[in-house]
């Protein structure tokens, strides 16, 4: 049995195919394209169910690329029994695209989802009639709860032909003939919930609290990220993990090229985990000690603001300033990935339509968005003279942003869409899903992340045995000292930076820089290059040749921007 999970944008879908199949699923793009849409599986019995979580579209008459492939999706289906999820919270609007499924003439179930929302807002359904009028089964959902799930799954074997017939120009008199028989509305005022909705999407207080909100969550992710480090991952390298470590350093003679591979330099005698550069030093920190802490922090507060419903509010009051940077409001979602890893925000580009709106939103992500990972090395490095020296760098950074999107806006041809998002009501997380989505986003992180940095410190521990580091510092000698103004060894971390900027920042603190320096160095390795996985996600998602023009930009604007800063700064700054 193949089910199609079909139906507009943000009515559960995907809530319920999550229910449905857990998180073991398979992402992929449909052929030729870079629309995603989502397989699983789940038992019934002795059988085994397919299930497709088709794109959201609102009708069957494409007027995008993503409802394109849905309709080719049901196409190359015949045999699949279409399961139409409605928002019972706006039912009228659901209906058209029911009307012209009933059309196809194949087995449907219809499933009314966010019931609980349709009755606080005082909608009452009657699926009794709706389903005798419509000649399939109707059932009740609410996929954050999981109410009605189950019954959705058994009654999927009455999945029937709909004996509804309706001409096209006739769908919506048939939707208000249905809407007048099965649904009633009483009056209610405004709740406290809605008054709220109502102030976070208009543009008068709605920016003001979205200031709010984000100065607060990136406070919360700092308070949070610090307070594990300090209460719990530095005691735990500190006091477990050090003296293992020095035992081995010990037995290795404390020197030596295999050493130093594994342990790593001894400063003074002591291994530091930002200087001593081993696999089993620096290589398991950076990931472990100073950075986890920080993701974690972050994709709790942003899988809090999602699934309470904020993102899309914040896409929609954004929207005017997106689309001067020649995007729109949803390339907010994709930023905000970014600061969290660039590489599922270079990913999720992928909800932008055209190919300008990914061009410009994978380059602003990978110039001027720094990860998590990144912000962290910064704030250790800039943020022991104090927070001026960490509010220049993000300023920096933010104000290339929006230039450098300007610029791009005017230079890459194509268009930038008006956003079309719905609005989903504010609800409470559901706890078990929240904590599940977090877990598979760090579980994520550190399957891409620990690899990249073990790689990235014997990359650069190799490179510096092979002098090569001092090569390219030569080489690089007049750009960094006579533009930059940072000393000719501060080229070498540039370069390791394209294999992992965190561990880049790292080779920067036995330099010991000015504040000015420590400033730019900083502003270079967050726009020079992308890390190796986010380069090999922008070839893959954007191809050769636009890579190849994304990394030009990158290295110009870095190199202008760090000439600028080293003009401006004073030099006691």
């Amino acid at each position: 049995m193949k089910i199609l999970l079909m139906g507009n944008p943000n009515v559960g879908k995907s809530a319920i195919f999550n229910r449905l199949t857990g998180t073991e699923v398979i992402i992929s793009n449909y052929p030729g394209t870079t629309v995603e849409f989502s397989r699983g599986s789940i038992k019934r019995g002795d059988t085994r169910i397919e299930i497709i979580d088709v794109p959201g579209t609102y009708t069957l008459e494409p007027t995008c690329r993503a409802e394109e492939i849905a309709v080719r999706i049901l196409e190359n289906e015949p045999d699949s029994i279409i399961v139409n999820v409605l928002a019972a919270i706006n039912l009228e609007r659901s209906l058209f695209l029911t009307m012209q499924l009933v059309e196809k003439k194949r087995p449907m179930l219809v499933v009314l989802n966010m019931w609980d929302e349709a009755a606080h807002a005082g909608i009452h359904i009657d699926c009794e009639i709706l389903q005798t009028m419509l000649g399939c089964p109707c059932v009740p959902t609410c996929a954050i709860s999981g109410q009605g799930i189950k019954h959705m799954v058994e009654k999927l074997g009455e999945a029937r032909i709909p004996v509804l017939s309706s001409a096209p120009e006739r769908r919506w008199d048939d939707i208000g003939r249905i809407i007048v028989r099965v649904q009633t509305v009483r009056h209610r005022h405004h709740n406290v919930r809605e008054r709220i909705t109502d102030a976070t999407v208009y543009p008068f207080p709605g920016l003001v609290v979205a200031g709010i909100i984000l100065l607060a969550s990136f406070a919360a992710i700092r308070w949070i990220g610090e307070g594990l480090i300090n209460a719990v991952f530095e005691p735990l390298f500190e006091q477990c993990w050090k003296p293992v470590a020095i035992h081995l350093s010990a037995a290795m003679g404390g020197r030596g090229i295999v050493h130093d591979l594994i342990i790593g330099k001894l400063i003074d005698g002591q291994i530091d985990y930002g200087q001593s550069f081993g696999l089993l030093t620096t290589g398991l920190f950076v990931p472990f000690g100073a950075v986890l802490p920080y993701v974690f922090a972050f994709y709790t507060v942003l899988s809090i603001l999602e699934d309470i419903g904020y993102l899309p509010r914040l896409a929609v009051i954004s929207d005017v300033l997106m689309h001067r940077l020649g995007l729109h409001g949803l390339a907010v979602m994709p930023m905000l990935l970014g600061f969290g890893c660039n590489v599922p925000g270079i990913l999720s580009t992928r909800i932008l339509e055209t190919r300008k709106e990914r061009f410009i939103a994978a380059t602003l992500t990978a110039i001027a968005v720094p990860c998590m990972s990144l912000q962290a090395m910064v704030a250790g490095l800039a943020g022991r003279h104090g927070v001026r020296g960490l509010l220049l760098v993000f300023c920096t950074l933010g104000v290339v942003w929006v230039v450098l999107g300007v610029i791009l806006r005017r230079l890459v041809k194509g268009e930038s869409p008006e956003i079309f998002v719905e609005i989903p009501p504010y609800r409470f997380p559901d706890l078990r899903s929240l904590f599940k989505k977090i877990a598979i986003r760090i579980k994520w992180f550190l399957k891409e992340a620990v690899p990249f940095v073990l790689l990235g410190v014997f990359i650069a521990d190799l490179l510096y045995m092979l002098g090569v580091i001092e090569l390219a510092g030569r080489i690089l000698s007049p750009v960094t000292t006579r533009i930059m103004g940072l000393p000719a060894e501060a080229a070498g971390a540039i370069v390791v930076g394209f294999l992992r900027k965190d561990v880049a920042v790292g080779m920067l603190a036995p330099l010991n820089l000015t504040l000015k320096q420590l400033v730019i160095a900083s502003v270079v390795l967050s726009m020079f290059f992308p890390c190796i996985a986010t380069f090999v996600t922008m070839v893959r998602e954007l191809g050769i040749k636009d890579m190849a023009k994304s990394a030009a930009i990158m290295i110009l604007s870095s190199i202008v921007a760090a000439g600028i800063l080293n003009l401006v700064l004073p030099a006691a700054f």
